[in-house]
């Protein structure tokens, strides 16, 4: 089972995007596939107009266990959602001896799927800490931008600095290069940027499309919503690359992102 993480402290980056229409993808392609949404946000329920009777927050606080939280969306794809009270999650997580693994042992109890995709808030607090502790791999989405650019350094440091202070071997595995406009120079300087610094790790951009914006309010995947548009393509590329990866994750043999300064 790949547990993976969609993890960028930057907003606005396309995370949740990336989160929902991966998801969708693999489930299309036979993988059976948990989507969870640990940002206060709820940005996933929203998207997706999901109906849950619990979420992720009600297992963490001991009301329910995490399989009466998952809520099936389809062939293949099941999601525990968010809420607003998971910004209250900070308090219930500095309970423990060890903040870092409350949360993770919870989602250990999660089995029988090829794929757990954990959409992150854009913070580095403890909730980000528990999903890195319990992810073996984390996708980055970032937009193709000076800042986006810039945003995806910091979020190498902060992958390395987690690893060494905590004894993990998160890996990154994926960075997705979005909201890219090829008319735009400071797009393609910086594709081109982040492929020269990690030619094995980039995915093929996800370019700027309306259909992403529009298939939230349809609560639909961009493969349900617009399945010729751009962002159906652009996403479909990435779910092949994704899949084309699962025999040498399983082998543990992921490509690790250099950390640049």
């Amino acid at each position: 089972m790949r547990t993976i993480c969609i993890i960028n402290n930057k907003g606005g980056v396309g995370k949740t995007t990336t989160a929902i229409n991966l998801a969708a993808g693999l489930s299309r392609h036979d993988r059976r596939v948990l989507l969870i949404d640990l940002d206060p946000q709820s940005s996933i329920d929203t998207s997706l107009k999901v109906r849950a009777q619990s979420s992720i927050h009600d297992a963490m606080l001991g009301k329910v266990p995490i399989q009466q939280c998952i809520t099936n969306l389809g062939t293949n794809l099941d999601v525990v959602t968010s809420s607003e009270s998971l910004n209250h999650a900070e308090q219930y997580l500095a309970q423990p001896e060890t903040p870092d693994l409350a949360l993770k042992r919870i989602l250990d109890q999660v089995g029988g799927y090829d794929y757990v995709i954990v959409d992150c808030p854009p913070s580095h607090g403890l909730i980000a800490h528990n999903v890195m502790a319990y992810c073996r791999e984390a996708f980055i989405p970032t937009s193709t931008d000076y800042l986006g650019h810039e945003a995806l350094r910091r979020m190498q440091r902060l992958i390395a600095a987690f690893n060494t202070d905590y004894d993990r071997d998160l890996r990154i595995t994926r960075i997705i290069p979005t909201m890219y406009d090829r008319r735009n120079r400071i797009c393609r300087d910086t594709l081109a940027d982040v492929q020269n610094d990690h030619p094995e790790l980039t995915s093929y951009p996800i370019r700027i499309n309306s259909k992403l914006k529009e298939a939230p309010k349809a609560g639909k995947s961009i493969f349900s919503y617009a399945r010729s548009s751009y962002g159906a393509k652009d996403y479909l590329q990435l779910v092949e690359e994704v899949i084309s990866m699962e025999q040498s994750s399983s082998g543990g043999n992921d490509q690790e992102a250099t950390v640049t300064a």
